[in-house]
């Protein structure tokens, strides 16, 4: 299912200009990363895309819905969205049943919501702890109950706010995991992150926000060369960019694959010559 963001403007009730002038288009199964300093206009971008916020001026389209025609509830069967902090989505007091919540109010067939929620809770790793309660779990485990909770909805759209925070390195591999699973059944993910290592590895395209607008859109290697323009948001590239480019890697790498083989290709000449 497509997304359409035409000329999109949004004014907080204060007075603050948080968005202005954006226009995106995310083709179905795409997963894009959005990144920007604090205040760039990230999760306020995001939020209009199930009605939590409508647009002061222009247009946002899920699919053939017009987000400003249709409620929150009728767009939750659209867009499932992961709030930056588990602890703002999770009420219930066993993990199975937070996972059963949403596929519940969608109103599916009984049959349809056991299956989904076998699905979520294999793929997040929830299995043997669906009888505990949420708040006995870490708070990394709790992120994994409320991604569980809306990949069990089954969208065609899945937003994450912040999807590492809090995650160890083994966590953020398996999240890593679960997003090729999302990826395998065609489903858009769109992820707000300040985690740029983590973007770099799992994402194939990347908007950079700063001031309310769309500063640069494009995939990681034309993202992380613009250098300057990362600086002026406060955004640094990868650790394996940065390192890069204190070799003399004069490539945009941002993998540890796209690493090894600038290397090999730079030390080949340096080791004719020494032959």
């Amino acid at each position: 299912m497509q997304i359409d963001i035409t000329d999109l403007y949004f004014t907080y009730p204060t007075g603050v200009e948080a968005l202005r002038g954006v226009s995106l288009h995310i083709a179905p199964g795409e997963q894009v990363a959005i990144i920007g300093q604090n205040g760039s206009g990230k999760t306020t971008l995001v939020k209009h895309l199930n009605g939590l916020l409508q647009p002061t001026r222009g247009t946002v389209r899920v699919g053939d819905w017009l987000t400003g025609e249709h409620s929150v509830a009728q767009l939750a069967a659209r867009v499932g969205y992961v709030f930056q902090n588990p602890d703002d989505q999770l009420f219930k007091t066993r993990v199975e049943d937070e996972v059963r919540v949403g596929p519940l109010n969608l109103k599916l067939p009984p049959d349809q919501v056991d299956a989904q929620v076998e699905h979520a809770l294999d793929l997040l790793g929830l299995v043997e702890r669906r009888d505990l309660h949420p708040y006995d779990l870490t708070p990394a485990w709790r992120k994994r109950v409320a991604i569980a909770a809306v990949i069990a909805m089954n969208t065609p759209i899945i937003v994450l706010d912040e999807p590492t925070t809090g995650q160890d390195h083994a966590t953020v591999q398996e999240l890593g995991r679960v997003l090729a699973a999302l990826r395998g059944e065609a489903k858009t993910v769109i992820a707000i992150s300040h985690d740029i290592d983590f973007v770099a590895t799992h994402f194939s395209r990347i908007v950079v926000m700063g001031q309310g607008q769309v500063l640069v859109d494009g995939a990681p290697e034309a993202v992380f060369a613009q250098t300057d323009l990362l600086a002026s948001t406060y955004v640094e590239p990868p650790q394996i960019t940065r390192l890069a480019r204190r070799l003399g890697i004069d490539a945009a790498v941002y993998s540890v694959d796209g690493f090894v083989e600038q290397l090999a290709a730079q030390a080949g000449p340096q080791m004719r010559r020494r032959r």
